[in-house]
């Protein structure tokens, strides 16, 4: 495509998006082969494609939910012609301006987590930074590191701890680590990215560029700047290696036997420990305790290379089935519960702290959404009702219905009816309690014939007769419960198979979105 003959409504997204996504698969190919000389020469083939400067742009500009938070230079949109000027004008310099610092609210915490907000132009290089990058590190990244990545999620994660529990009942470390965006070293970082002089080179001024907070400038000395495109990248980097280095000790050090003495194969040892991280926070899993407790030295020591720590408050050792230094046994990770329940009559089980571990034939696994999910979910649906006492109905259904489909939605793969008919059950009495107080003088046969209808499940549910159709309120039990299908361990949305992708994802750049859509159904 020719920059000078289109106009910013007649570019073909289609195939600026699958131009950009063939180079893609090509560098993930050579990296997958260890060719970084081609790697190289496809990343800069890319940077400098104006298909990619164009979908950098629409990124930054349309598509990203902060493309209205404006960085220093108070700019937070651009017209078309402005975009299609960014477009003409979108290169690496090595220069990068300052990042605008906001603070934004904790979910039910009282401190801030700082953001960073680059200026449009630094957000849209970043995106062209982040379209090279990633297809050559999603080639070398480890098996079970699950944030930030594409064709990735919180319940492939949740899947993978399952499917470690599933055998036998083991010690977790369960860590989070310090301010891991801010405190990363920025030499480190530089080193392990590893990459050609002009790409280090302006990554090098993303990440000293300064802040500006109010009207005071500081320095960046280290960490990478949460709220720029390529942050989450840049983390998964520094963290990059984990995994391997815990799973390297205990290959080499560790002896295990079977029930008949004989001793057990190295890649066995290997697989007895698991480790999975989602962004900042992982998990370390085995049924030796002594074990756990090394694993987290390991894991200590290759932190402290990138300038991280483990967050002490947050990181504790605990058992999935007996009790250890909690009052209960399990865990949560993500905002869910993961514990292991004795079941049968032999109920009996070694103490924790030694190196047995009891059979799956001993207890079940039981994963559900955590307590403190299930009381923050209830609380905002609460809250937004209060304010909303004054609002039609419409309005109230309207705010509450896309936030019950997608809690519902993020916890339908585990054990959740239960949770969610409590959930049901007390969202009925809000709902009363707020028409209730919307018509303080009327009566309940009124209530009920004005603003409920009675529910395909058996129960009442809030309704607007304010239109023709009938407007209902989404139970959480609408939701129906199923097995999540964890994505596999070495597969990449660029590694070319189109098949797999399109059937699980539902889209798929090189094939129309009917057929992606068949294929998924």
């Amino acid at each position: 495509m020719n920059p000078s003959r289109y106009e910013w409504s007649e570019i073909n997204w289609v195939k600026c998006r699958s131009l950009v996504f063939k180079l893609q698969k090509r560098i993930y190919k050579a990296s997958k082969c260890g060719d970084f000389s081609s790697v190289g020469k496809l990343q800069r083939l890319l940077v400098n494609s104006w298909s990619a400067k164009c979908l950098a742009v629409k990124r930054v500009t349309q598509s990203n939910k902060g493309r209205n938070t404006a960085g220093i230079d108070g700019v937070k949109s651009l017209n078309n012609q402005q975009k299609v000027s960014l477009i003409n004008n979108l290169k690496f310099d090595g220069k990068a301006l300052p990042t605008r610092r906001v603070w934004i609210s904790k979910s039910g915490k009282k401190e801030k987590r700082p953001l960073g907000i680059p200026v449009i132009k630094d957000r849209a290089l970043q995106a062209l930074m982040h379209m090279a990058l990633e297809p050559e590190w999603e080639a070398r990244f480890e098996e079970n590191s699950y944030g930030f990545r594409p064709g990735r999620g919180c319940q492939d994660a949740i899947d993978a701890i399952h499917t470690s529990l599933k055998a036998h009942s083991k010690y977790v470390l369960d860590a989070d680590i310090a301010q891991c965006f801010d405190n990363i070293d920025h030499f480190a970082l530089l080193e392990k990215i590893n990459t050609f002089p002009k790409f280090r080179q302006q990554i090098k001024a993303w990440l000293q560029a300064g802040v500006i907070d109010g009207k005071t400038f500081s320095n960046s000395t280290s960490g990478v700047p949460q709220g720029g495109i390529l942050s989450p990248l840049l983390v998964n980097i520094a963290l990059h290696g984990l995994e391997n280095t815990v799973k390297d000790w205990v290959e080499n050090n560790v002896k295990l036997r079977y029930p008949s003495g004989s001793q057990k194969s190295r890649k066995e040892v290997r697989k007895s420990v698991s480790v999975i991280r989602y962004a900042d926070e992982f998990l370390i899993m085995h049924f030796d305790y002594n074990v756990v407790l090394k694993c987290k030295q390991i894991a200590t020591e290759f932190l402290a290379k990138m300038g991280l720590e483990l967050k002490q408050a947050k990181t504790k050792i605990c058992h999935t089935l007996s009790e250890l230094n909690e009052p209960k046994p399990g865990f949560n990770f993500l905002g869910f519960e993961i514990r292991q329940h004795k079941v049968g009559k032999d109920q009996g089980g070694k103490l924790p702290g030694t190196s047995q571990h009891q059979r799956c034939k001993d207890y079940k696994t039981i994963i559900r959404p955590s307590k403190e999910s299930v009381r923050k979910h209830y609380n905002d649906l609460k809250n937004g009702l209060k304010k909303r006492i004054n609002q039609s109905i419409d309005t109230v259904i309207a705010f509450l219905n896309p936030r019950i489909k997608g809690w519902s939605n993020y916890y339908r793969h585990v054990v959740s009816s239960q949770v969610f008919r409590q959930i049901d059950d007390w969202l009925y009495h809000r709902y009363w309690r707020w028409c209730k107080r919307k018509h303080p003088n009327r009566g309940a046969k009124y209530l009920k014939r004005k603003y409920f209808e009675y529910g395909k499940n058996g129960n009442w549910v809030l309704t607007s007769k304010e239109k023709d159709e009938l407007f209902y309120v989404t139970s959480h039990r609408d939701t129906a419960i199923s097995r999540h299908i964890k994505v596999q361990q070495d597969k990449s949305p660029y590694d070319g198979d189109w098949l797999y992708w399109a059937s699980r994802l539902g889209e798929y750049p090189q094939i129309s979105p009917k057929v992606a859509t068949l294929l998924k159904k």
